[in-house]
């Protein structure tokens, strides 16, 4: 029996899959920075849809920080976003490792539900991702949706000339993964790197 051929997209999430993600902690800076308290920045961002708005690409860079400087009643530009998200983001050395070894093997993407100010950044917040994946480094809101929507898991591979069931997403969050299935791929659900390193030896990927 021959086997199996590689995936020829592995693609994977950027937050608490190849970084811890404290959004506690990104919270409680801008709400340092605008002189409120923890849970009136998680209502006016969070709850009230700024961030979701953003991920999902209906609002620009400079409407996103808009809307927030509006909610907080202070100006709220692309430094203050860039230091309090950047407080919030630590590499996993371990996770990044094996994606730099997969991309030896198969070609290998980025996908954040993130919005495009995040784009923007990646330069300045996580240069050692950008070593790794080059140009192949994506957001949500280039898509005009964001995970689970199966179409963005679809739109994405094709980009990279894959069909669904040639690529694989590695996702922290199971309704990220349900998505993913849905939409044709394979999946993993990362927990820790060495669960991810055994799911990426079973494809010969490593």
């Amino acid at each position: 029996m021959a086997p199996s051929p590689l995936p020829r997209l592995v693609i994977f999430d950027m937050d608490d899959v190849l970084l811890h993600y404290d959004v506690a902690a990104r919270q409680q800076a801008i709400a340092e920075l605008a002189g409120l308290g923890l849970d009136d920045v998680a209502r006016l961002i969070w709850e009230d849809g700024i961030e979701d708005a953003a991920d999902a690409g209906r609002l620009d860079a400079d409407a996103y920080l808009a809307a927030i400087s509006a909610a907080l009643r202070v100006p709220f530009g692309r430094a203050e976003w860039a230091r309090t998200r950047g407080l919030a983001m630590t590499l996993f050395p371990d996770s990044v490792a094996l994606a730099l070894r997969v991309s030896r093997r198969t070609p290998i993407a980025l996908l954040t539900n993130n919005g495009h100010i995040m784009k923007e950044h990646f330069d300045l917040l996580v240069p050692g991702l950008r070593d790794v994946f080059g140009p192949a480094m994506h957001v949500a809101a280039e898509f005009n949706t964001k995970k689970p929507d199966p179409d963005i898991y679809r739109r994405l591979a094709a980009l990279y000339g894959a069909a669904p069931q040639e690529a694989v997403m590695i996702d922290d969050k199971q309704v990220n993964i349900d998505g993913a299935l849905a939409a044709g791929l394979h999946a993993h659900r990362f927990t820790d790197a060495a669960g991810l390193e055994r799911f990426l030896a079973g494809l010969a990927l490593l």
